[in-house]
């Protein structure tokens, strides 16, 4: 009959610094399909690091291992996983159970690396064999010694595995527990299934068909108790099934599962990566809504508008050089609108301060005289009353229309068209409201008062030259070509000398403005963004760091998942995706909290905020990539673990 278990010549040694440690010294050994084998000798015979070898857990150092007819040193380290999970069954001393898993999941366990999930179903008929079907939904700190260790024994059993390797299974428990125990491996060695145990009681081998006794890495002697109960062997199927490996969507659930068992950890790495995220959309909402409030109030000053201005000349001694003259007149206004045909609208204007009154309220505030058109020119159509007409300017006629700021301070907010208010003391009817622009960088747009241009000149500000004309220009016109053409023609109409030209007149393109401003609060965003992106880095560091210390707590989970089949990669996608899972989590959790903390600043502070999906959908990508990136060190290092070493480890 051939043998189960065939070992020639093994040797173990371990290399400690300079010194060399021969665990196993030349042992060779048959183990045949049916029996029940107890392996005994002092701590520090050898035994256990036998019984990990037969049950690749570890490795030889020299010599050949059969199991049937696979010889297998030759198979590397994910055809061992294979081997173990479909071949072997392990009962540890220590039971090993996972404390977030009920008995029936710990039992489906090696399930989830056979048949890609853990079938709870499945795991029932085991437990009802060891007498713990009532305990199925128990988690292990629940239950004694004995029933854990039945349950181990029942994980063992449910992948249906040739043999069976049962390291001290009695060591940790009370005598009644242990009768359990025995009597149950016993029950399945009756049935037929191969059984490889390690103890140090005689009692305990006593019970088993044979007894092998060990000293200093050597077998000192080989006894029959009792016949084997023999059964037909099959050899070699171990590498033939195998499974297409866990599906993404049990790899999540196992991650989430596996994060909530330590909800407090995972809290503290969820926060890391919301605190990022958060910041990350609450700024860009910051940033979007600012600019958003910049183009709004930019929008308001008009299209494709170009500003004319006088400039500071140059003097001889104490006097201008004969001949420049830079100044404007309502007259230069109308001669540009003739010579370019591409200037749509020119409007000139006049400004100042002053004071105006209703009652017993008194305002200073910026007054304008300008012509009708220029209600159209910037956007100044009144939301209440009307403009005033070109026969009320040519008349100067005494109406005003006023701004948002004023109508509130001087009116409270109440009706205003209609009343008679004073502006440097003479008496004005005011006939509309302007429309709200709200404030810029250097001043208030809505406090003001418009006046026709005639009014402002002759009866409140004492001017006989316009301070500015505003040209719109056609919008499928090149701008810059236009304010050449037009500074040599009032050069020109002003007889500039040419010296004088450079000087005497300028103009202000305000698509630059809006363009240099649009671009400082892109700028602005960017930097917001940066810095709230460094909170997100600094939450990925987070998570690597508490994943890194998931490992090192999880030592032994991953020696017993590698144990039970798992392979490197399984254990690797294991902890990237908690990770993934981590990050997500924590976007999605930011995302809520960057929404709600930029609705609340709109609300308290009255800071204009817009959140964008495109800024959602950025910090969601950032928050996934993040966890990603900072879980593959981590994982990497959990799927490098020996199983051995990591059953070994504290």
């Amino acid at each position: 009959m051939k043998p189960l278990i065939r070992l020639d010549h093994i040797d173990k040694v371990y290399q400690m610094g300079d010194n060399t440690l021969k665990v196993l010294d030349d042992v060779s050994l048959v183990i045949e399909e049916g029996d029940f084998v107890a392996i005994m000798g002092p701590s520090g015979s050898g035994k256990s690091t036998l019984l990990n070898l037969i049950g690749c857990l570890d490795i030889a150092t020299s010599g050949q291992y059969a199991f049937g007819d696979q010889d297998i040193s030759t198979l590397n380290e994910d055809q061992l996983a294979y081997f173990r999970r479909h071949e072997l069954g392990f009962i540890f001393q220590q039971f090993n159970l996972l404390s977030f898993f009920t008995a029936s999941e710990n039992v489906a366990l090696p399930l989830l690396y056979s048949e890609g999930k853990i079938d709870k179903e499945k795991s029932l008929p085991y437990l009802e064999g060891v007498g713990l079907l009532d305990r199925s939904h128990h988690l292990p700190r629940e239950m004694s010694g004995g029933q854990q260790q039945r349950v181990a024994i029942a994980r063992a059993l449910v992948n249906n595995p040739r043999l069976i390797l049962a390291d001290e299974p009695t060591g940790n428990l009370d005598s009644q527990s242990e009768e359990q125990v025995i009597s149950i491996l016993k029950k399945l060695n009756d049935q037929g299934m191969t059984i490889v145990m390690v103890t140090h009681e005689d009692e305990i081998g006593e019970k088993c068909k044979r007894i092998v006794r060990m000293r200093d890495g050597r077998i000192l002697s080989d006894k029959r108790n009792r016949p084997i109960h023999q059964k037909d062997f099959q050899p070699g199927l171990a590498l033939e099934k195998k499974h297409a490996g866990l599906t993404l969507n049990e790899h999540f659930r196992q991650g989430l599962k596996q994060l909530l068992s330590n909800k407090i950890r995972t809290f503290l790495s969820v926060l890391g990566v919301l605190i990022g995220v958060a910041s990350v959309v609450t700024m860009l909402a910051i940033g979007k809504g600012a600019q958003k409030a910049i183009e709004s109030q930019l929008s308001s000053l008009g299209a494709n508008i170009l500003v004319l201005r006088t400039g500071a000349m140059r003097s001889s001694g104490s006097a201008l050089e004969a001949g420049a003259t830079a100044l404007l007149y309502p007259e230069d206004a109308a001669a540009i609108k003739a010579r370019f045909p591409q200037i749509v609208a020119s409007a000139p204007n006049v400004d100042g301060r002053g004071q105006a009154s209703f009652k017993n309220k008194n305002w200073n505030t910026q007054i304008m005289g300008v012509i009708p058109e220029y209600k159209d020119l910037r956007s100044y159509q009144p939301q209440e009353g009307r403009f005033f007409t070109e026969e009320e300017n040519r008349k100067r006629a005494r109406v005003a229309v006023i701004g948002a700021t004023l109508h509130r301070e001087l009116f409270g907010g109440k009706p205003a068209i209609g009343e008679t208010i004073k502006i440097n003391k003479n008496n004005f009817l005011v006939i509309g409201i302007l429309p709200e622009k709200g404030a810029t960088g250097w001043r208030d747009q809505d406090d003001i008062i418009m006046v026709p241009l005639q009014t402002g000149m002759k009866r409140l500000l004492g001017k006989t030259t316009v301070d500015s004309i505003d040209l719109q220009v056609d919008e499928n016109t090149d701008m810059s070509g236009v304010e050449d053409e037009v500074l040599d023609f009032i050069n020109t109409r002003h007889k500039i000398p040419e010296s004088q030209k450079e000087e005497a007149f300028r103009i202000h393109n305000m698509a630059d403005i809006q363009k240099a401003i649009s671009s400082s609060s892109q700028t602005m965003t960017m930097l917001l963004t940066v810095i709230a992106a460094v909170s997100l880095l600094v939450g990925g560091i987070g998570i690597m760091n508490i994943m890194l210390v998931s490992v090192t707590e999880r030592t032994k989970e991953i020696g017993l998942r590698k144990a039970i089949g798992a392979t490197r990669k399984d254990i690797l996608y294991q902890f990237l995706v908690e990770s993934v899972v981590v990050g997500i989590v924590g976007g999605i959790a930011g995302i809520l909290t960057g929404g709600f903390l930029a609705i609340l600043l709109n609300t308290l502070t009255g800071w204009a905020t817009a959140i964008s999906p495109m800024s959602i959908v950025i910090s969601f990508v950032f928050s996934l990539i993040i966890g990603l990136i900072f879980g593959v060190y981590p994982a990497r290092s959990a799927s490098k673990l020996h199983p051995i070493e990591a059953l070994r480890s504290d």
